[in-house]
């Protein structure tokens, strides 16, 4: 599935600002992140075991995708998605060097959706529009289940 695109900005280039944004295409990170999510990046951060980051495909490097920081290994990072049924991670492409990540996503806006004109659909928007990206520190259980 190298044509699926997990995470995609227009023309990509070494970031001036600390911060900027991406959106999310595709399923690999449900369901912290879903389609059409936007993304606040953070160029200038360390990065951590659980974090969500956005890297450059190993394989084509003009392809940006978002992965999990899992493990620290032997040359770079091994990454996961969130959605086990999803492919496209460390496990099709291996460990993936650490030149090869860009920034540490620190939150999430979702859009308002076309069903979500009515008040009580804007307030339940409002309520949820809006998070941080956590770090998971619980993922030496997936990788075991791996």
């Amino acid at each position: 599935m190298g044509s699926r695109r997990w995470l995609m900005t227009e023309q990509w280039q070494e970031p001036r600002a600390r911060f900027g944004f991406a959106e999310v295409t595709g399923p690999s990170m449900v369901p912290t992140l879903v389609n059409g999510d936007r993304l606040l990046v953070d160029y200038r951060a360390a990065f951590r075991a659980g974090d969500v980051v956005v890297l450059r495909h190993p394989l084509q490097q003009d392809l940006l995708i978002v992965k999990r920081l899992a493990e620290r290994r032997d040359g770079g990072w091994w990454v996961l998605g969130d959605n086990p049924g999803a492919d496209g991670d460390s496990r099709v492409f291996g460990v993936v060097p650490p030149e090869l990540l860009l920034g540490l996503v620190r939150g999430r806006f979702r859009p308002l959706g076309q069903g979500q004109r009515s008040v009580l659909g804007v307030i339940v928007w409002l309520a949820s529009a809006v998070r941080p990206v956590l770090a998971d520190r619980s993922l030496s259980r997936r990788l075991r289940a791996r």
